[in-house]
């Protein structure tokens, strides 16, 4: 499906990276920026990617489209529902967001751990490298993507190892039925319930505690579904929840606080943190709302084995769990020999990369 706004421009974009090798220019890769508030402040020229837009293929019947760094996540979402289809890892927008900065976040919604990651979608990318090489990784099928996936690597990057110009995804067709519904549980007994109904054929693909409702959003065939509802009971929910969760239109999201996000091991119990929490992804994931020293939220977390990154802009100098050194030496390693001259988003992620 082609539109007027289909625009190759990655000659241009190209051009402006050898610019920058030339003159060991800092780049800051920006899409509309919908991401800005999350990271480490980057110094440097503004790369823009929206110009470079457009579905450059999608067969609905192979379940691949392919889409250019600046095409909107909007527009990408119009062309699959049309037919039927969806990207299952449910990427938040936060507004206007482009493939390109989906790809680079990473970022998952609600049916994350029951359908898997931005990352799991991805087949293949064509990139901008550190060396002034404009490359293709990967291909468009699922037996193409093996042994060291640099494309899957581009997923959760945030721009640091270099310019990913266009994307091929895999996508699914939407399931047959959903509904959402709500049930009066408090979280502990809820985290509990979540941890039962994990290891059962449930089709249930979102699960979300507010600190006073469990909301759950069931998908698949109707009778499956319409069995999984008459077994756990519940009022019915608007469907437009979800979305409201995942773009953080919640009232929770709006409360004048530091917001962290926790990432945690199944099963994990209550957090004993100060604050206000939104339990996510059945536990997995968790939002914090609280003014509690950084360090101390991050020691709670990491006592269970998880880790803490701040939503909040500016609140702390590494948003992003630090890392172990050995850990560090790896990413550092894998900068060096991406992004030898350090161009791409420099200090993004880390100070140190």
């Amino acid at each position: 499906m082609r539109t007027a706004h289909d625009i190759d421009d990655s000659a241009v974009l190209l051009e402006q990276v050898g610019q920058a090798l030339a003159y060991a220019t800092p780049l800051r890769i920006q899409g509309s920026n919908s991401k800005l508030f999350l990271g480490r402040t980057v110094a440097g020229e503004i790369l823009d990617t929206r110009s470079h837009r457009g579905i450059v293929s999608y067969d609905p019947t192979e379940l691949v489209i392919t889409a250019r760094c600046g095409t909107p996540l909007s527009e990408l979402a119009y062309v699959l529902d049309a037919a039927q289809q969806m990207l299952p890892c449910e990427p938040p927008a936060f507004g206007d967001a482009t493939v390109g900065g989906m790809i680079a976040c990473g970022l998952s919604g609600p049916r994350r751990p029951w359908s898997g990651s931005v990352r799991d979608y991805v087949l293949g990318t064509r990139v901008i490298t550190g060396h002034g090489k404009h490359l293709r990784f990967g291909g468009e099928v699922m037996k193409n993507v093996a042994g060291y996936d640099l494309s899957r690597l581009m997923a959760g990057s945030y721009g640091s190892l270099g310019v990913v110009t266009e994307v091929s995804l895999k996508v699914l067709p939407k399931p047959r039925q959903c509904l959402s519904i709500s049930l009066e549980i408090d979280a502990d007994r809820a985290l509990l319930r979540l941890a039962e109904w994990g290891q059962q054929p449930l089709p249930i693909s979102a699960a979300c505690h507010d600190g006073q409702r469990l909301h759950l959003r069931l998908e698949g065939g109707a009778g499956s579904v319409a069995a999984a509802h008459e077994r756990l009971g519940g009022e019915l929910l608007d469907s437009s929840f979800w979305t409201d969760l995942n773009e953080h239109q919640l009232v929770f999201f709006d409360e004048d606080q530091p917001l962290w996000r926790l990432s945690l091991p199944n099963n994990t119990p209550g957090l004993a943190l100060p604050g206000r929490q939104l339990i996510d992804w059945g536990g997995a994931q968790r939002w914090l709302k609280s003014d509690a020293d950084a360090a101390f939220v991050r020691n709670v977390v990491a006592e269970v084995g998880g880790h803490a990154t701040c939503y909040s802009h500016g609140l702390v100098d590494s948003p992003f769990q630090p890392l172990p050194d050995a850990l560090m030496r790896y990413h550092r390693t894998l900068k060096q020999q991406l992004d030898p001259r350090g161009i791409f988003n420099p200090g993004r992620l880390y100070a140190e990369l």
